[in-house]
């Protein structure tokens, strides 16, 4: 399980991660950043239970 700091600085990287995929012109670039963002975010939500249960 994350810490809070831990996962503040995880939302902080996929930001910063977003932020570049909409900056970049190179499609092969943004194709990683989007595989990339999508691993944190799944990692994100395995570590951090959500907190209203599961969704049905």
């Amino acid at each position: 399980m994350m810490t809070e700091n831990q996962l503040r600085q995880r939302e902080c990287q996929i930001a910063r991660y977003r932020q570049l995929e909409r900056e970049v012109t190179d499609p092969l670039a943004v194709c990683l950043l989007h595989s990339i963002i999508e691993e944190l975010e799944e990692e994100l939500r395995r570590d951090v239970p959500d907190c209203h249960g599961p969704r049905d």
